[in-house]
């Protein structure tokens, strides 16, 4: 299989993407995995550092490959936002696929720095790393737009070698409180100055046209969570109050399936021709 930093080198080049979704257990594993292999697409599966808490990181693994394996897709394993720079270490000598290193909240000469040393230590894996720039608000933060300047994007990865980039051109995790203008010119502008991919962030809640028109000036990887877990927990809470069956085995398919729509949905979109 193609490496992931190769893959994301001929999306940038072909202007295509990657949907890259996160998952918090089998239910929501299985979701994701049986949307690629209806669709017939190609798919990053995420692990967070909340979820690797959860599952611990050599069931969450052994979770996520032998399902990949079953369901017969082409799939990478990635850690998502890895800020405990110990824990992205153990996640490279795993063999995950691909890690983001997470230090977009530090200053520019220490978001480099830490960028740096992950950069060199997966390169003895030849892994993909991503890294970040610019402030994209995480869950509760307030969701203020402050963009990433493409001087600072070429410096960036000039200094850090990293293979992909996630920017803050008008996204935020989790769902708007505005409804969200991606500023389709700076992603234009950054995928022109570096060699980077490029990488979209809180994709949940942006319209389709805003998510193809993203991928056509540069965006190679699109990354979907919060969706995910709403509406396969809303599926859930809807299941529950209108039914007392106990056998999760019969309860927890219906709130799938509902994820598998989704999911198949947000594919079709993304590999629009």
């Amino acid at each position: 299989m193609m490496k992931l930093q190769e893959r994301l080198a001929l999306n940038k080049k072909n202007g295509t993407a990657l949907l890259a979704t996160n998952f918090y257990n089998f239910e929501t594993l299985s979701a994701v995995l049986t949307a690629a292999k209806n669709t017939g697409s190609d798919l990053i599966v995420q692990l967070s550092e909340s979820s690797i808490n959860y599952m611990g990181l050599d069931i969450a693994m052994a979770l996520a490959r032998s399902a990949v394996s079953q369901y017969g897709v082409t799939a990478w394993l990635h850690l998502d936002h890895g800020q405990d720079v110990t824990l992205v270490k153990r996640c490279i000598d795993a063999g995950f696929d691909s890690v983001m290193i997470d230090a977009s909240e530090k200053p520019f000469d220490e978001n480099v720095a830490i960028t740096q040393e992950i950069v060199r230590y997966a390169g003895k894996h030849d892994i993909n790393v991503e890294a970040e720039l610019g402030y994209i608000s995480k869950l509760g933060q307030d969701q203020k737009m402050i963009y990433t300047r493409p001087e600072d994007a070429k410096k960036f990865v000039d200094a850090t070698g990293v293979n992909a980039l996630a920017i803050a051109v008008g996204s935020a995790h989790g769902f708007y409180k505005d409804s969200p203008k991606l500023q389709l010119d700076l992603i234009r502008e950054i995928n022109v100055v570096t060699p980077a991919a490029l990488v979209l962030h809180g994709s949940s809640g942006i319209p389709n046209d805003q998510l193809q028109a993203a991928i056509k000036n540069g965006i190679t990887k699109i990354n979907l969570a919060t969706e995910i877990k709403n509406i396969f927990m809303k599926s859930l809470q809807i299941e529950l109050k209108n039914s007392d069956n106990i056998d999760l085995r019969e309860v927890f398919p219906k709130a799938t399936s509902k994820a598998t729509a989704l999911v198949e949905d947000k594919l079709r979109t993304i590999n629009f021709k």
